[in-house]
């Protein structure tokens, strides 16, 4: 393991631990898993099979939240994509619109121009929107950013973060969201955008339909600033 790779799994596991914090809470615990056929263009053009998911608990002033991805597809024994992406993030809420939050994510993808990036981010959120039918949630923060490039050479730097997320009750088993995040740093800004759309077909289950954009400012020779990811997918969520 090496020192990114340490600070990411030191960095997940030192938020975790506020967990306990919140153990007299009234616990809340929910998640998804999804298995997703995905189509990919950018600095890979292929057709894989990925893995999605999530974990969230809800106590009285706390939010955790751990999701995960996987994505993996080979071509006559070749690898054609590999990415690999993990993040935790704790919110302490004040009141019914304001909370602090720390956040953690790692990401690893073998296409891209950058071999691997961890992140940590700590900053304040707000509830804008909170009706029966529409949420609209914004996050402003500022951290750390390590970054391994496919070229060998790695950068350190610090990180303004900014993201929104929105989602929308098409109907009573209908559901549109969109994510969106930049952070941006002196070497680097990053850009991802999700958008998706979920239709229940049965109790627990789910299609979710998705497409993400992924966009690097400054990469090395050889490979593309952005990707993308189309999914069709079916969740399970308990």
């Amino acid at each position: 393991m090496n020192h990114t790779e340490k600070c990411a799994v030191g960095a997940l596991l030192a938020l975790s631990a506020t967990i306990a914090a919140a153990q007299d809470e009234e616990d809340g615990l929910s998640g998804e898993a999804a298995l997703a056929y995905l189509a990919t263009s950018g600095n890979s053009d292929s057709e894989n099979l990925g893995l999605n998911f999530g974990l969230d608990y809800y106590g009285e002033v706390w939010h955790h939240n751990l999701k995960g991805r996987a994505v993996r597809a080979s071509t006559s024994g070749v690898t054609t994509a590999e990415a690999y992406g993990l993040s935790f993030q704790s919110d302490r809420d004040f009141g019914d619109i304001s909370y602090l939050f720390a956040r953690a994510a790692w990401d690893k993808d073998k296409f891209s121009g950058y071999d691997q990036q961890v992140r940590e981010v700590v900053g304040y959120g707000r509830h804008f929107i909170d009706t029966e039918r529409h949420e609209l949630n914004g996050e402003i923060g500022l951290g750390l950013r390590q970054s391994d490039l496919r070229d060998g050479t790695s950068e350190d730097e610090s990180i303004a973060r900014l993201s929104l997320d929105y989602a929308f009750d098409l109907s009573e088993t209908a559901e549109l969201k969109q994510l969106f995040g930049v952070e941006s740093g002196s070497d680097n800004t990053y850009i991802e955008s999700v958008t998706s759309l979920s239709a229940d077909v049965w109790t627990n289950l789910a299609i979710v339909l998705s497409y993400t954009v992924k966009r690097n400012s400054d990469v090395p020779v050889g490979t593309v600033r952005k990707d993308t990811f189309t999914a069709v997918a079916l969740e399970y969520s308990f």
